[in-house]
């Protein structure tokens, strides 16, 4: 039985752009329904990724792209701290419920995977919760960086432990420039 991944959902009309970012260069997929994916530089050497991207336009004036680009742009200015697009998330019901629960992690702030299970209503799903949140297709806009261990340390992300990091020092950073927030754990 084959795992099923949320880019197989993504519909042969979509568009995407590549845009360099502080964290790498990211690749945007979108249609007029809303964001299908945000993939990180490291995706391009697996072999699904050219064939995704194959039967794609690649269209970076696309107006489907506009306002993920730039509220991405936003974000990495400091000027950002929530996002306002439609997302398209195609996954099991489970997948798409922990990652409607990272959506409400605020910004800076950082939960365990534990809490996260917990906040779902069972918390001895932690691993299942993790393995959702690898699956999550729109990192740093579905913020799943801003779930760590329950020792606090850092583990798995899509765009590598090192990104996880500055994601997170970076939110830590800017978030103590609006008194309403508070720094990460």
């Amino acid at each position: 039985m084959s795992k099923f991944t949320p880019l197989e959902k993504i519909p042969d009309n979509a568009h995407y752009c590549r845009m360099n970012s502080p964290v790498g260069e990211l690749t945007l997929i979108a249609d007029d329904k809303g964001l299908h994916a945000l993939l990180w530089d490291n995706f391009y050497q697996q072999p699904q990724c050219e064939i995704l991207l194959h039967r794609l336009t690649h269209n970076p004036n696309a107006l489907c792209l506009q306002a993920p680009r730039q509220q991405l742009t936003e974000y990495f200015l400091g000027e950002r701290q929530q996002f306002d697009l439609p997302l398209v998330l195609s996954g099991t019901t489970f997948q798409q419920q922990t990652w409607r629960q990272l959506q409400t992690i605020p910004y800076a702030k950082t939960i365990s995977y534990g809490e996260q299970a917990l906040a779902l209503g069972n918390k001895n799903k932690a691993r299942a919760v993790g393995m959702a949140n690898g699956m999550n297709p729109i990192s740093i806009i579905i913020p799943c960086h801003r779930v760590i261990g329950s020792t606090g340390k850092l583990t798995g992300f899509g765009g590598g432990v090192d990104r996880k990091a500055w994601l997170l020092a970076f939110e830590g950073k800017t978030s103590s420039n609006t008194p309403s927030s508070t720094e990460f754990a």
